[in-house]
């Protein structure tokens, strides 16, 4: 796949910038030794460096991996000890875990608190609350009574039940059977982890963590379409999170995980036109627009574009700019790029003669 240009990658290494994770290795001649463009470590000179579009071919050049940024795992992978922390959750997600508890199955609570805080913005006690606060809670959505909810899922009382429903939605308890509960999780892909937020009507939003605009639209889930977000699994982040692994590798071009895209009239036009748009193949903000009849709304049709909080499932990476330029793309052009490469590969790959 082409690279961004030597500058770009350069300041993007200097940067530390997250948006070209997966998109370049940074390799360095001096130590021979090969990087993510995240790497803590101390920078290289950008003279002793050298890029790479994939890990393989670093390695292929006689390259190591650094044992800091672990280049061949996934970023955002979780340590072994936070995975076992997640299946203890898993296996038992109505018990209220404790320090002690956890010494006591070989987990250091300290870090499960920096890893939890880091990657979540809370601590894993407060996930551990979390997700028993959204079962609780989906429990009394299908009819059981809150103090039996409550008891179920490891609180002591009803009212320190109300107390953190309340704290955790800011509603009223009297609310706990129309609260419409929004179930998020982090997805690990090869551009760097996204988060996916779901409900039983489908995936509502699907981004790159590092979105800038990533707080804003969740706060517009929050406050304009009364979603409660909390973290937890549900089926359709499991179906999105196998159908990313698919097309990721290779093996999928069209998407079949249920949406929910809660929106004004024109920008529903505007998704579902974008989900018109071929696998492989790319459009133009003014054809988009002419699609939906409105010739002279390009711009208008470009800010419903960049509004759409599904990436990758609803294409909109695949809307260019009239002279052929990648233009805007919320989780970064260099992500774009990757993204159109890898389809217009898989297209070429099945046109190629057997």
């Amino acid at each position: 796949m082409p690279l961004p240009s030597v500058a770009e990658m350069i300041k993007a290494m200097l940067d530390s910038n997250p948006a070209f994770e997966g998109v370049f290795f940074t390799a360095v001649r001096t130590t021979r030794i090969f990087c993510r463009p995240t790497c803590p470590a101390r920078k290289p000179l950008p003279e002793n460096v050298q890029f790479y579009a994939t890990a393989e071919e670093a390695l292929t050049a006689g390259f190591r991996p650094c044992k800091r940024c672990q280049p061949l795992s996934v970023k955002g992978e979780a340590p072994e000890v936070v995975q076992q922390a997640l299946k203890l959750l898993d296996h038992h997600p109505r018990v209220r875990w404790t320090d002690e508890n956890l010494q006591e199955k070989g987990l250091d609570p300290l870090t499960l608190r920096r890893w939890f805080k880091q990657h979540h913005g809370m601590t894993f006690h407060t996930y551990a609350r979390a997700r028993r606060l959204g079962l609780a809670l989906g429990q009394i959505q299908q009819g059981e009574k809150l103090d039996a909810a409550a008891f179920d899922h490891g609180y002591e009382s009803e009212s320190g039940f109300r107390a953190a429903l309340e704290h955790t939605t800011g509603r009223p308890s009297a609310h706990a059977r129309t609260l419409n509960v929004l179930h998020y999780t982090q997805i690990l892909t090869p551009l760097g982890p996204m988060v996916a937020m779901a409900e039983d009507a489908g995936l509502v939003l699907l981004e790159f963590t590092d979105r800038p605009a990533l707080p804003d639209e969740v706060q517009e889930l929050r406050e304009k379409h009364a979603y409660t977000p909390l973290p937890g699994d549900h089926k359709h982040l499991q179906h999105v999170r196998e159908e990313l692994s698919l097309y990721f590798s290779g093996k999928l071009q069209q998407f079949t995980v249920p949406l929910c895209m809660p929106s004004t009239p024109f920008q529903q036009k505007v998704w579902e036109a974008l989900q018109q748009i071929p696998y492989g193949t790319t459009t133009t903000y003014g054809k988009l627009a002419e699609s939906l009849g409105q010739g002279g709304a390009s711009r208008a049709v470009g800010r419903a574009n960049g509004q759409n909080r599904i990436a990758i499932v609803v294409p909109c990476h695949r809307v260019m700019g009239a002279d052929g330029t990648l233009t805007g793309y919320g989780g970064g052009q260099a992500r774009k790029q990757k993204l159109l490469e890898l389809e217009k590969q898989q297209v070429a790959a099945l046109l190629l003669p057997t």
